[in-house]
């Protein structure tokens, strides 16, 4: 079908929206979506095409956790919308705000190779709205709007046969209902100030919602205050600017680190969801430790057995609140005083304590030697992506970065792998002026291949570290360990690096720590392109994670 290109169709008109609410589109074209994509990208507008469509999901998901803006992406229907699923999943249950907008059955009915995706969609929490001639201008703008308050994904579906319909005259829509403000009772604040200035030893652990809510400098303000210790969740890391910041809290804690933060007596935690792996399986902090959570989430969605106090309240007026509660402690009698190594640059190097042999037990590469070396090679300026795996409890251990959108994890939510060179690819499109620095491990790397190219070509500078075990280290951590046969859970050797350089990028393969050099002197020759590093870690060097999971009895 072909229609009058002045005239306005469904399809023009959710590419006008698009273009005024986001900067950029992440997609693939098909039947469903390829006179939504022309609209765009015959003006100039941003677009990056994925080689699979759950790639364009992650793309979007990581534009938004680099950018803080609500990313948007796009693919046909049928299919195309079930390829998303994995990655749609892991934005519901991350709470990524984005507008996926699909191809979708015609209104008149589903045809043979059509599924319910409303349904589909509905089944992992994700909403659909519906693009009609009578609504597509208000209903884009409203799917953009649900995202940003819900702090969720959208989907907004266009029927087949109204893609190319002609607008009709607009209805209007009611207004969302505003999200409510949760303040807590004075005598509540009374409380938990006289609390945290009784605390000997007070920690303060910032979550997401501090840098969501723009209140790290009110956190880090009362830490000050009480002479209080830090740590903050992944997705916070680097928040609170402090030399008495312990860093990343739960899996990632390093071992030294782990041991201070035991000691502490009195918990704040504000803005975080304090999980299984946040809380390091509930052995982050010493047992009969108080702990007060501060969040504006309902009481009992946010039940958690270690948590003593809960504050219902929005994180800015509430540590306003507890700020104009609390005088400054006396220097010489805080926790700091009491523990000042703490501040020192041997407590907060990058060392590999934990373990600092070049090698594992089986001869290859021991993966935390590996990485705490990349701290120094790697530009300062970057941005770091990880996929999931066994493989990610190194790089948040030891490697630092500029501001907490620059660790970028997608996939951690749902547990997913083989989202990696998508959700590196949508980092690259939203931060270009940072080197992109992606970890992965050799099964996600190999599940999500199609999207290497994706990669190369969205990057203007990168790095590909594949900790490549040759494995499923994960399962093989948690079930070989046990006595299961590892025929499923090996992987023959793959050469990532020679892939890479089939397809343009440069590269080489690391058996010792020397041959990083490789990866040195290219960085220093190259303002542009990329460099894929396979570096052949060893099979028998498990993540403090999983090793703590394992000793709680979990099974991730």
């Amino acid at each position: 079908m072909t229609t009058d290109p002045l005239l306005p169709t469904v399809s023009t008109a959710v590419a006008d929206v698009l273009a005024e609410r986001t900067e950029h589109l992440f997609g693939l074209m098909g039947n469903g979506n390829a006179h939504l994509i022309s609209s765009l990208t015959s003006r100039g507008f941003g677009f990056t095409s994925a080689r699979h469509e759950a790639a364009t999901v992650a793309m979007a998901d990581a534009y938004h956790r680099a950018t803080g803006r609500t990313g948007a992406a796009t693919t046909t229907y049928g299919a195309g919308f079930t390829n998303t699923y994995t990655a749609l999943a892991e934005a519901r249950m991350a709470r990524i705000p984005l507008v996926l907008v699909v191809g979708d059955a015609p209104s008149t009915g589903r045809r043979t190779f059509d599924v319910d995706q409303t349904g589909a969609a509905r089944a992992v929490g994700v909403t659909t709205l519906v693009a009609t001639p009578e609504n597509a201008t208000a209903i884009t703008h409203r799917a953009f709007d649900l995202a940003a308050q819900t702090v969720q994904p959208v989907v907004l579906a266009i029927p087949y046969d109204h893609a190319t319909a002609r607008l009709t005259e607009q209805a209007a829509l009611d207004p969302l209902p505003g999200r409510p403000a949760w303040n807590a009772p004075a005598e509540e604040l009374d409380r938990i100030a006289a609390i945290l200035r009784g605390a000997t030893r007070p920690l303060l652990l910032a979550g997401r919602g501090v840098v969501l809510g723009n209140a790290a400098t009110a956190l880090t303000e009362l830490g000050d205050r009480l002479g209080a210790l830090f740590m903050t969740s992944v997705m916070a890391v680097g928040a609170v600017d402090s030399p008495w910041n312990l860093g990343i809290a739960g899996g990632f804690t390093r071992d030294h680190r782990l041991e201070t933060a035991r000691e502490a007596d009195v918990v704040l935690v504000a803005g975080a969801s304090l999980n299984a792996f946040q809380s390091r399986y509930g052995t982050l902090f010493a047992p009969g430790t108080r702990m007060i959570r501060i969040d504006n989430e309902p009481a009992a969605a946010m039940a958690h057995p270690a948590v003593t106090d809960y504050v219902r309240a929005d994180l800015t007026t509430a540590l306003a609140g507890l700020l104009a509660r609390t005088p400054a402690a006396d220097p010489q009698r805080t926790w700091r005083a009491a523990a000042p190594e703490v501040a020192g640059d041997a407590f907060r190097s990058s060392a590999p304590v934990e373990d600092p042999a070049e090698f594992g037990p089986d001869g290859r590469l021991n993966p935390r030697a590996v990485v705490a070396a990349l701290e120094h090679v790697l530009p300062k300026e970057r941005s770091v992506v990880m996929d999931g795996g066994h493989f990610i409890g190194w790089a948040p251990m030891y490697l630092s970065v500029p501001d907490p959108q620059a660790m970028v994890l997608v996939g951690t939510a749902f547990q997913s792998i083989g989202l990696g060179f998508g959700s590196a690819a949508g980092v690259s499109v939203a931060r270009p002026e940072r080197t992109t620095v992606f970890f992965s491990g050799d099964g996600g790397g190999l599940m999500g291949l199609a999207d290497l190219e994706t990669f190369l070509r969205a990057t203007r500078r990168g790095v590909i570290v594949v900790l490549n075990d040759s494995a499923y280290g994960a399962e093989l951590h948690q079930y070989a360990s046990q006595g299961l046969d590892p025929t499923a859970m090996l992987i023959d050797e793959v050469d990532f690096a020679a892939v890479g350089r089939a397809m343009g990028a440069a590269g080489t393969k690391a058996h010792t720590l020397a041959d990083l050099t490789a990866l040195q002197d290219w960085l220093a020759g190259h303002d542009e392109g990329v460099f894929v590093l396979d570096v052949a870690i060893s099979q028998q060097v498990v993540a403090e994670f999983m090793t703590a999971s394992l000793t709680a009895g979990r099974r991730l």
